[in-house]
């Protein structure tokens, strides 16, 4: 049998480089979400195949890596004749395992809980630059908050932990774009769809970056709506200028399809958002922000970066999803962060390598040094990482010049070299 050298499509193996700027670029995470309250929690890699295809989670719900059932229970499937060999698959996402995660732990938890997780997830996806079938994401939620101040503290904390993180790299300017899903939906009924019409119009609606109005209106009537009623429709966003207020996009949407409530309520989110976020980070009403999963019932948000055709952050509140773990509705909303797309900007960026610490030293040892200088290289090793610098000890090589070169990229700025007695 031959063995295979390179890691499954999709997978990456992580050098040491790549994992000492991982690990930095979570620590910096962990603690800018702490200084807000957040608490770290983990749930299982793997969840049950029921929660994973309960149709909360969209398109994702295709890719799902689905794990076969075990010895006996297989066998009784398959001689039953059942089509789904599958119990239990690898989580897609960190919110429906935190609903789950929340119901099942509710009575030992605060009210409101500040959730931070941080963990794998697993998509059976087309793999390119930024995109990967196994892949990190970084979650923050705010579970028992019905009111918006969830989502000012979401918005606040994570703009403040992206500014810190680029900053490293020189970069300051990035946009928080906010919309709501009832104001999708209060402008779809407007214009004269069904109920039922509005998810599939939608789907056309999040691809306005990609096709603009034009490609929406075609497709929209390619699929069989009313030539008038997508004129309708359109007509609420061609008049798109520059920015726009929440008040003025919604100004002639019904009241008896959008509660005046949720215009004040995005206009106050931006507004106490924008008193506590860096000057340099916008922060915009885009009637046109969709996020396609199905679990979300109100103000949604993501966040771009100018040179980049992807978000680097989304989430939106979803208080239908926790409600259908424990029998009761729980306020939720929440914020992922890509941590993936946000470590390949930073590696397009970065000139060096995070080093291994800032205070490190590595000494090379000749080949005929004595045990006794040995051991006192070790003692001396031993003080000094006590103190906090990094020691690496390695025998000198016959090509130091290239080994120095391989520590040096490695982050190794001193050096000491032991020759014979």
């Amino acid at each position: 049998m031959k063995f295979i050298k390179t890691p499954v499509k999709g997978m990456c193996d992580m050098l040491p480089a790549d994992m000492r700027l991982r690990e930095h670029i979570l620590q910096m995470i962990k603690t800018s979400y702490a200084a807000y309250g957040f608490m770290q929690i983990e749930t299982p890699v793997m969840e049950h195949i029921e929660n994973l295809t309960s149709k909360q989670g969209g398109d994702n719900e295709k890719l799902i890596f689905k794990v076969m059932k075990r010895g006996a229970d297989l066998t009784r499937a398959i001689d039953a004749g059942k089509q789904e060999f599958a119990d239990n698959g690898l989580r897609y996402d960190l919110t429906v395992p935190l609903a789950r995660y929340y119901a099942n732990n509710k009575e030992k938890l605060p009210t409101p809980f500040k959730a931070l997780q941080i963990g794998n997830v697993w998509r059976a996806d087309n793999p390119q630059k930024g995109r990967f079938r196994q892949f990190t994401q970084c979650d923050i939620d705010i579970l028992g908050d019905d009111t918006n101040l969830a989502e000012i503290e979401l918005v606040a904390a994570t703009s403040d932990m992206l500014s810190q993180i680029f900053s490293e790299v020189g970069i300051t300017d990035f946009t928080i774009h906010i919309n709501d899903r009832q104001i999708l939906r209060a402008a779809a009924l407007q214009a004269g769809f069904d109920e039922e019409a509005i998810g599939s119009v939608l789907i056309s609606l999040d691809k306005y970056d990609k096709i603009g109005l034009d490609g929406i209106r075609k497709e929209l009537i390619e699929n069989g709506y009313a030539e008038e009623v997508v004129t309708r429709y359109l007509s609420i966003y061609e008049s798109l200028q520059g920015d726009v207020t929440c008040g003025d996009f919604c100004k002639d949407i019904a009241e008896e399809y959008l509660d005046r409530k949720v215009v004040d309520g995005v206009d106050d989110i931006i507004s106490c958002a924008k008193a506590m976020i860096n000057e340099h980070v916008k922060i915009t009403f885009d009637p046109t922000l969709v996020r396609g999963m199905g679990y979300y019932t109100g103000t949604i948000f993501e966040i771009s970066i100018d040179g980049y055709n992807f978000s680097i952050a989304g989430g939106g509140r979803y208080d239908k999803m926790i409600g259908k773990f424990c029998g009761q509705d729980v306020s939720a909303c929440g914020f992922s962060i890509g941590f993936e797309r946000i470590i390949t900007i930073l590696k397009d960026k970065l000139e060096t390598v995070t080093p291994v610490s800032e205070k490190n030293l590595a000494i090379l040892i000749g080949k005929n040094v004595s045990l006794d200088r040995k051991l006192e290289i070790f003692k001396r090793a031993k003080a000094l990482r006590a103190e906090g610098t990094t020691v690496t000890i390695q025998p000198m090589r016959k090509n130091m010049k290239q080994q120095i070169e391989k520590l040096e990229a490695e982050g190794f700025k001193e050096f000491e070299k032991v020759y014979n007695d």
